[in-house]
């Protein structure tokens, strides 16, 4: 027999992934609460037992959705010798990420409107960030990136990278578009070379 805290993690589960693949197709105004409830198939009660309301669950979605990406960007990278060639690879990594539309919906287009841009800034960045500002300071001690202060540089390859995503998920064709991207952002990194 489940625990109580096991049957509140399971409903919790049920209910993200539902709203998750609700917000991808319909975005966050055309998706009731309702849908929600009756696709997690759980009461409308359990669903505000777990969230405040539609804006929180919304964030739970979004920084689910960020935890995975996170680590389907440091899987890109195991095993991998060269530090900018790792970063290459978490960079393509997270532009083919960005070809879910679960990603392109929720993260990108419409996470800064939903939660604000503060908010939607500080989740991307508590994931994120921190991981570019890793794989920077290994290729800068590995000595393949001149030394320089880790934080700015960290920053502007974070938001070229976003701004690259976002430019992939509002593209007519975001297959097409998202080889020249990716050649783009795999120069600019190579342009850090040493």
């Amino acid at each position: 027999m489940p625990t109580k805290a096991e049957q509140s993690d399971v409903t919790r589960g049920k209910l993200l992934r539902a709203a998750r693949a609700l917000f991808a197709a319909h975005g966050f105004r055309e998706t009731a609460t309702e849908a929600v409830v009756r696709e997690a198939g759980v009461t409308r009660g359990a669903l505000y037992h777990h969230f405040r309301d539609k804006t929180d669950l919304f964030r739970a979605v979004y920084e689910d959705i960020e935890r995975d990406l996170a680590e389907r960007l440091m899987m890109s990278a195991i095993g991998v010798d060269d530090p900018l060639v790792a970063l290459q690879r978490g960079a393509a990594a997270f532009l083919d990420a960005c070809l879910d539309p679960a990603v392109q919906r929720i993260v990108l287009l419409e996470g800064p409107t939903v939660l604000g841009w503060d908010l939607w800034r500080e989740i991307d960045q508590a994931y994120g960030l921190g991981l570019v500002k890793v794989a920077l300071q290994t290729a800068i001690d590995a000595g393949a990136i001149e030394p320089m202060p880790v934080e700015p540089l960290a920053h502007i390859l974070l938001g070229g990278l976003v701004e690259a995503g976002m430019l992939l998920a509002s593209a007519p064709d975001p297959e097409a578009a998202r080889g020249e991207i990716g050649e783009a952002a795999a120069r600019v990194i190579e342009g850090l070379r040493r």
